[in-house]
């Protein structure tokens, strides 16, 4: 069936709109992102690392297990040590990105400066702008940015990617099956206050693929307090969960409890993983949280 010109011009109407308004967010968060890289940048010196490659990176003592071919026999001359040549890897990595974007990272209490899911699409964008200066390739996985690529039109694509959003956004988020490169690494930004059942088994699958990162979990201040009193609803931000009280406070020690056997749950599975895992509260800079996220994705954590 052939659409009528009317048709037509509300059709170009409706996605120049929605063109614009994509656009018209972009730019924002995109410069956002870049002046945060850029004030964690001048207090690193970048993610240099031992490897195989052209270039001289430093000298370090031997240690057992050392070859005596790479022993550095000019330098140790001038010492009563043995010192090994590294050179600095040169190949790149690739890191892959998920930043929970359900229904419940738009949750913000009344004193915060952003949502969850705000804080995470700026950590997660600033962090691949600091990636990408260092030549990695990076993704952002369940979006149309999920297949790694280097370089500022990347970086593009993921900024759109996250201005565009979808429309069946769940309450709770749980990781994407993707398909990790091998060895390589990945960050999960989320408040992970879905189901542990479905959420742990998707950090197992990175694991399997020898896959390395961090979790990083973001909570209003109100979550980690739970400062409520008296009576209060508590309904999820999509709505599939309500429950109603006379005695809120009466809750406060078994929510705090919950949620401590929540985290441990997950920093145990990074421990068991060789991950890392942190904590990060919306009403903080996001610098220190995005210098952790770059030190840990490093190595350097």
């Amino acid at each position: 069936m052939t659409e009528s010109p009317a048709d037509t011009a509300r059709h170009a109407v409706a996605l120049r709109g929605d063109a614009e308004k994509v656009a018209g967010s972009l730019p924002p968060l995109l410069a956002e992102a870049e002046r945060l890289a850029m004030t964690v940048a001048y207090g690193v010196h970048g993610r240099r690392r031992a490897g195989q490659g052209e270039n001289f990176w430093q000298y370090r003592r031997a240690m057992p297990g050392d070859v005596l071919s790479a022993v550095d026999w000019r330098r140790s001359g001038r010492s009563d040590a043995l010192f090994i040549r590294e050179k600095e890897w040169e190949a790149a990595q690739t890191v892959s990105i998920w930043a929970d974007d359900a229904l419940s990272m738009d949750y913000r209490g009344p004193k915060a400066p952003r949502t969850k899911a705000e804080r995470a699409r700026l950590l997660a964008l600033a962090l691949s702008v600091l990636l990408v200066k260092a030549g990695e390739r990076v993704s952002l996985l369940g979006t149309s940015a999920a297949q790694p690529r280097s370089g500022e039109t990347q970086l593009r694509r993921m900024a759109l990617a996250m201005a565009q959003g979808r429309d069946d956004r769940p309450d709770f988020g749980v990781p994407p099956q993707a398909r990790y490169a091998a060895s390589g690494k990945a960050v999960f930004l989320s408040d992970f206050m879905g189901d542990p059942d479905e959420i742990l088994p998707a950090f197992g699958h990175a694991a399997e693929r020898n896959v390395s990162g961090c979790f990083l979990q973001i909570l209003d201040d109100t979550e980690e307090s739970f400062p409520f009193d008296g009576r209060t609803v508590f309904r999820s931000v999509g709505g599939s969960v309500e429950f109603e009280t006379q005695r809120a406070r009466a809750l406060r020690d078994a929510y705090i409890q919950r949620l401590t056997e929540r985290r441990a749950r997950i920093s145990d599975m990074a421990r068991r993983t060789g991950w890392q895992f942190g904590v990060h509260h919306t009403s903080e800079s996001p610098r220190k949280a995005l210098l952790w996220l770059y030190m840990a994705v490093g190595g350097h954590g």
